[in-house]
Protein backbone atom coordinates (compact mmCIF):
# COMPACT_ATOMS: atom_id res chain seq x y z
CA UNK A 1 0.00 0.00 0.00
CA UNK A 2 1.29 3.48 -0.78
CA UNK A 3 0.68 7.03 0.28
CA UNK A 4 -1.92 7.61 -1.85
CA UNK A 5 -4.20 4.72 -1.32
CA UNK A 6 -3.28 5.24 2.92
CA UNK A 7 -4.63 8.64 2.71
CA UNK A 8 -7.65 7.37 0.54
CA UNK A 9 -8.85 4.67 3.41
CA UNK A 10 -8.31 7.21 6.04
CA UNK A 11 -10.30 9.84 4.45
CA UNK A 12 -13.44 7.25 3.88
CA UNK A 13 -13.19 5.73 7.40
CA UNK A 14 -15.19 7.85 9.68
CA UNK A 15 -14.77 8.63 13.57
CA UNK A 16 -17.66 7.11 15.98
CA UNK A 17 -20.96 8.13 16.53
CA UNK A 18 -21.24 10.19 20.35
CA UNK A 19 -24.10 11.52 21.74
CA UNK A 20 -23.87 15.25 22.43
CA UNK A 21 -25.42 14.05 26.01
CA UNK A 22 -21.99 12.05 26.43
CA UNK A 23 -19.87 15.08 24.97
CA UNK A 24 -21.61 17.41 27.56
CA UNK A 25 -21.07 15.03 30.18
CA UNK A 26 -17.25 14.48 29.35
CA UNK A 27 -16.92 18.58 28.98
CA UNK A 28 -18.18 18.79 32.63
CA UNK A 29 -16.14 15.85 34.19
CA UNK A 30 -13.32 17.37 33.02
CA UNK A 31 -13.93 20.80 34.33
CA UNK A 32 -15.24 19.28 37.58
CA UNK A 33 -12.50 17.70 37.99
CA UNK A 34 -9.80 20.41 37.41
CA UNK A 35 -11.71 22.56 39.69
CA UNK A 36 -11.45 19.59 42.40
CA UNK A 37 -7.52 19.65 42.14
CA UNK A 38 -5.77 21.91 44.27
CA UNK A 39 -3.46 24.84 43.09
CA UNK A 40 0.03 24.34 43.47
CA UNK A 41 1.14 26.42 46.26
CA UNK A 42 3.50 28.87 45.95
CA UNK A 43 7.47 28.06 47.04
CA UNK A 44 7.89 29.39 50.69
CA UNK A 45 10.41 32.21 51.22
CA UNK A 46 13.03 29.87 52.96
CA UNK A 47 12.02 27.47 49.87
CA UNK A 48 15.55 28.79 48.07
CA UNK A 49 18.08 28.90 51.84
CA UNK A 50 19.07 25.59 51.60
CA UNK A 51 20.17 25.48 48.14
CA UNK A 52 22.25 28.49 48.28
CA UNK A 53 23.26 27.02 51.40
CA UNK A 54 24.42 24.04 49.70
CA UNK A 55 25.90 25.74 47.05
CA UNK A 56 28.02 28.17 49.05
CA UNK A 57 29.39 24.70 50.50
CA UNK A 58 30.38 23.19 47.68
CA UNK A 59 32.05 26.53 46.36
CA UNK A 60 33.93 26.64 49.15
CA UNK A 61 34.97 22.98 49.11
CA UNK A 62 36.12 22.91 45.84
CA UNK A 63 38.11 26.61 46.02
CA UNK A 64 39.67 25.03 49.26
CA UNK A 65 40.41 21.77 47.39
CA UNK A 66 42.16 23.62 44.35
CA UNK A 67 43.97 25.71 46.90
CA UNK A 68 45.74 23.02 48.69
CA UNK A 69 46.42 21.13 45.22
CA UNK A 70 47.99 24.19 43.61
CA UNK A 71 50.25 24.37 47.18
CA UNK A 72 50.60 21.10 47.07
CA UNK A 73 51.79 21.23 43.61
CA UNK A 74 54.02 23.96 44.33
CA UNK A 75 55.51 22.32 47.49
CA UNK A 76 56.69 19.59 44.75
CA UNK A 77 58.03 21.70 42.59
CA UNK A 78 60.29 23.26 45.28
CA UNK A 79 61.70 20.30 46.52
CA UNK A 80 64.41 17.26 44.99
CA UNK A 81 62.86 15.76 42.08
CA UNK A 82 65.54 13.09 42.67
CA UNK A 83 63.12 12.13 45.93
CA UNK A 84 60.46 11.02 44.05
CA UNK A 85 61.11 7.22 43.18
CA UNK A 86 58.69 6.96 40.32
CA UNK A 87 61.39 9.09 38.06
CA UNK A 88 64.27 6.95 39.23
CA UNK A 89 62.56 3.75 38.14
CA UNK A 90 61.28 5.21 34.81
CA UNK A 91 64.73 6.49 34.07
CA UNK A 92 66.39 3.15 35.15
CA UNK A 93 63.66 1.30 32.93
CA UNK A 94 64.50 3.30 29.84
CA UNK A 95 68.23 2.13 30.43
CA UNK A 96 68.46 -1.38 31.59
CA UNK A 97 71.77 -1.70 33.21
CA UNK A 98 73.29 2.11 31.58
CA UNK A 99 72.35 4.40 34.69
CA UNK A 100 75.59 5.13 36.50
CA UNK A 101 73.77 8.37 38.51
CA UNK A 102 70.86 10.62 37.92
CA UNK A 103 72.12 14.31 39.13
CA UNK A 104 69.89 17.02 40.04
CA UNK A 105 72.18 20.42 40.33
CA UNK A 106 71.71 24.09 38.87
CA UNK A 107 72.20 22.83 35.74
CA UNK A 108 68.75 20.80 36.14
CA UNK A 109 68.59 17.08 35.90
CA UNK A 110 71.66 14.77 34.10
CA UNK A 111 71.68 10.69 33.47
CA UNK A 112 75.21 9.67 33.50
CA UNK A 113 75.27 6.57 31.60
CA UNK A 114 77.59 3.96 30.83
CA UNK A 115 78.43 2.95 27.22
CA UNK A 116 77.66 -0.85 27.39
CA UNK A 117 74.65 -2.06 29.71
CA UNK A 118 77.36 -3.09 32.34
CA UNK A 119 76.10 -1.01 35.49
CA UNK A 120 75.20 -4.10 38.07
CA UNK A 121 71.95 -4.60 39.56
CA UNK A 122 71.83 -3.29 42.54
CA UNK A 123 69.59 -0.87 45.55
CA UNK A 124 69.77 2.89 44.20
CA UNK A 125 71.61 4.99 46.81
CA UNK A 126 70.17 8.79 47.25
CA UNK A 127 72.96 11.50 47.93
CA UNK A 128 71.87 15.00 48.83
CA UNK A 129 75.31 17.50 49.36
CA UNK A 130 74.95 21.38 50.27
CA UNK A 131 77.79 23.98 49.90
CA UNK A 132 76.36 27.33 51.78
CA UNK A 133 72.77 27.24 49.57
CA UNK A 134 73.70 25.54 46.97
CA UNK A 135 72.93 21.62 46.59
CA UNK A 136 73.03 18.72 44.21
CA UNK A 137 71.50 15.61 44.74
CA UNK A 138 72.27 12.29 43.02
CA UNK A 139 70.49 9.18 42.70
CA UNK A 140 73.72 6.41 41.98
CA UNK A 141 74.99 2.78 42.48
CA UNK A 142 77.53 1.46 45.33
CA UNK A 143 81.03 1.71 43.73
CA UNK A 144 80.28 4.54 41.32
CA UNK A 145 82.41 7.89 41.33
CA UNK A 146 80.12 10.77 40.77
CA UNK A 147 80.63 14.46 40.54
CA UNK A 148 78.17 16.20 43.25
CA UNK A 149 78.33 19.74 44.35
CA UNK A 150 82.21 20.16 42.88
CA UNK A 151 83.29 17.22 44.87
CA UNK A 152 84.30 14.17 43.46
CA UNK A 153 82.94 11.36 45.54
CA UNK A 154 82.87 7.72 45.01
CA UNK A 155 79.75 5.89 46.84
CA UNK A 156 79.55 3.12 48.59
CA UNK A 157 77.13 1.05 50.58
CA UNK A 158 77.97 -0.99 53.34
CA UNK A 159 76.45 -4.17 55.11
CA UNK A 160 74.65 -2.66 57.76
CA UNK A 161 72.71 -0.27 55.06
CA UNK A 162 74.33 2.61 55.72
CA UNK A 163 76.08 5.11 52.71
CA UNK A 164 79.60 5.96 52.77
CA UNK A 165 81.47 8.71 50.55
CA UNK A 166 85.24 8.84 49.78
CA UNK A 167 86.02 12.59 48.62
CA UNK A 168 89.41 13.77 47.53
CA UNK A 169 90.08 15.29 50.75
CA UNK A 170 87.42 13.57 52.99
CA UNK A 171 85.68 10.30 54.23
CA UNK A 172 82.13 10.69 55.57
CA UNK A 173 79.73 7.45 56.47
CA UNK A 174 75.91 8.48 56.86
CA UNK A 175 76.19 5.31 60.57
CA UNK A 176 78.36 8.24 62.13
CA UNK A 177 77.12 10.86 63.67
CA UNK A 178 79.94 13.41 63.11
CA UNK A 179 79.83 16.40 61.18
CA UNK A 180 80.08 16.61 57.50
CA UNK A 181 83.75 17.79 56.29
CA UNK A 182 83.71 21.71 56.16
CA UNK A 183 80.63 23.61 55.42
CA UNK A 184 78.77 20.99 53.65
CA UNK A 185 76.05 19.00 54.57
CA UNK A 186 75.14 15.98 53.56
CA UNK A 187 72.34 13.38 53.47
CA UNK A 188 72.52 10.00 51.81
CA UNK A 189 70.13 6.96 51.94
CA UNK A 190 69.53 3.82 50.38
CA UNK A 191 65.99 3.80 48.26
Amino acid sequence: MNDAELDKKLKAARGPALDADYLEDFSRQVLGDLRRTQPRSEPTQTAWWPGLAWGAVTAVCVAMAFGIGLWHGRKQAEGDVLASTKVIQETLAMFPNQVRAIVHDERGVNVVLSDKPDVPVSTPIYVRICNGQSCASVVTFSGQDVKIAGQNVTVLANASGGVILEGNQFAWSSTDQGPAPGHLKIEARLL
